[in-house]
């Protein structure tokens, strides 16, 4: 016979079976993107814009104090020494200081001129000689300064550059085009447009001096920017050769000037450079000749990269990058007595945000991949930090999977949009539109691509050499305000404070538009540290062939 519990067993049966199961609490889940901390935003920026940096120029007190501090900085983010124990790693440079120069003097057919240094011509040299002195160098019109044997272009064809003296337009033939149909990409300026690549041009030719005509628009920036940009001491990389094989003379002329010169050559400036976007161009001999003069302080310094490393969890041997400049152009032509160039946004900013991400890649936890900060020094001085990193990588190129570059974050409200520099490019392009749609912003492509503005930061040095990089920035639709707001912002910056005493930290700067992009510049460089796939060029870019030799490579890719 069954035996029957008794009632109390019943019923204490029954209250077991009715009482609800212990709750536990689940944790809560992280969120996509870890806060971005705008009071180190604000401290990193606040510190390196301060005049105890002298402007932040390369082989400066300026200089080591701020390796020396952004080093802090990033210990303070969690990061570990990213070149073998150390933070730093040296990049040899060597200083010129161009003193007693001459007036630039063209003489011929019976007439003579002399040019003013500042006022109306700007340069100096890459060799490392006490003087220079140019000697009656004949003067010879050669358009856009462009050989492009892959576009049928040869802007030297059939004239001997040796000794001789170009005169080069910048940008590229076709910038004034609406679109970016063209030989050279229209609107769009390709590297053959920037002044960099027309003095290693004109060099390569021979030539004894190289002088670009400067034109606001299609140089994408003012008189006053080649003027500050080019007093001082000057810092270029170091090389066995001393620069021997570089031209003499490297500098820009005012428009006006060169209107003079070959007015004075009975030619016409505006139909020169009419002919000159015409394939078939040949270079037009002036009939004039150039002198000019001066010596040099010559002294070797150095400036460092500072290298900050995340190690991943899964696949630490493979790295993704963020980078950004942490020098600026230390003393400039003085304004109502200042004459510190403090760069806070130029680029500061961009340093700050290093360091901001850093934290925020920590406080989130290692992705899959490594990730490398990296504070690059000597910038302004023409990417020369970037460049020696690229050729001398502390990790291999060929297992850098891309990266981003940022430069100069502005202190604006926050932008609806996202600026894309190099889009179109590689296949960071679905990276970047997942990031952006996760941020329900939207996208737009470079209003300016005539500026050429990815060719202008050190982006370039590593695309050059094949890893897939990207350079976007807030957009031009503001909240609130929209594009005209965004525009009459960017326009203001670039007239009064680009490259000038005038761009310094301010406690009333507005934080929220540096904050989204800081959301965005995280998502990509996660998404990219927690993927598995290795974004390449698309075929016929222009950087595709170096991607393939370095992951053709041992070990690559």
């Amino acid at each position: 016979m069954k035996q029957l519990l008794p009632p109390f067993a019943l019923l204490a049966l029954c209250a077991c079976a009715a009482a609800p199961p212990p709750q536990v609490q689940a944790p809560a889940p992280k969120p996509d993107v870890p806060e971005m901390s705008v009071s180190i935003m604000k401290d990193v920026v606040r510190e390196l814009a301060s005049d105890a940096y002298e402007g932040r120029a390369p082989g400066t007190p300026g200089d080591a104090r701020s390796v020396a501090y952004i080093q802090q900085q990033f210990a303070a983010a969690g990061l570990q020494p990213g070149n073998k124990g150390s933070w730093a790693q040296a990049v040899p440079l060597v200083e010129i200081t161009a003193k007693d120069i001459s007036p630039l003097t063209i003489a011929g057919k019976g007439k003579k001129m002399a040019f003013a240094f500042g006022p109306e011509f700007m340069g100096g040299t890459y060799r490392s000689v006490p003087r220079i002195d140019i000697k009656a160098s004949e003067l010879v019109f050669v358009g856009y300064g462009i050989v492009a044997p892959e576009k049928g272009w040869n802007d030297y064809a059939g004239v001997d550059m040796r000794g001789k003296t170009a005169v080069i337009l910048v940008n590229d033939p076709d910038y004034e085009l609406e679109g970016q149909e063209g030989p050279f990409n229209g609107r769009a300026m390709t590297y053959y447009g920037r002044w960099s690549y027309k003095y290693e041009e004109a060099a390569r030719q021979g030539a004894a001096a190289a002088l670009v005509v400067h034109d606001t628009y299609p140089a994408a920036y003012g008189w006053n920017v080649v003027e500050s940009s080019g007093q001082g001491p000057q810092a270029f990389a170091r090389s066995k050769d001393g620069g021997a094989g570089e031209t003499a003379f490297n500098g820009w002329i005012q428009k006006s000037v060169a209107e003079s010169i070959l007015g004075a050559a009975g030619q016409d400036l505006a139909a020169l450079s009419a002919a000159a976007k015409r394939s078939g161009f040949k270079p037009v001999p002036l009939g004039l000749r150039a002198s000019l003069s001066f010596v040099n302080d010559i002294r070797e310094i150095s400036t460092s990269n500072v290298i900050g490393l995340l190690p991943g969890k899964s696949r630490p041997d493979e790295y993704v990058l963020y980078t950004a400049h942490y020098d600026h152009l230390g003393r400039c032509p003085p304004v109502d007595g200042n004459e510190i160039c403090n760069g806070a946004v130029d680029n500061a900013t961009g340093t700050a945000a290093l360091v901001a991400l850093a934290q925020g890649f920590r406080e989130a936890g290692a992705p899959e991949l490594s990730v490398l900060f990296i504070a690059l020094g000597a910038e302004e001085s023409g990417l020369l930090g970037s460049q020696y990193y690229a050729a001398n990588p502390v990790y291999p190129l060929s297992q850098t999977v891309g990266g981003l570059n940022m430069d100069s974050l502005y202190p604006q409200p926050p932008a609806r949009d996202v600026k894309v520099m190099g889009g179109g490019k590689s296949e960071l392009d679905a990276v970047l539109q997942d990031a952006v749609a996760a941020e329900g912003r939207y996208m737009t492509p470079d209003p300016t691509p005539e500026k050429g503005y990815y060719y202008r930061s050190d982006h370039f040095s590593f695309a050059k050499l094949g890893v897939p990089m990207f350079y976007v920035e807030a957009g031009e639709d503001l909240e609130p305000g929209g594009n005209a707001a965004g525009r009459a912002f960017a326009d203001d910056y670039t007239a009064k404070r680009y490259h000038a005493p005038s761009d310094e930290y301010s406690e009333n700067w507005d934080w929220s538009g540096m904050t989204r992009e800081l959301r965005l510049f995280y998502r990509i460089g996660r998404k990219l540290a927690d993927s598995e796939d290795w974004p390449n060029w698309y075929q016929g870019d222009e950087f595709r062939a170096a991607r393939d030799a370095s992951c053709a490579g041992e070990g690559g890719c």
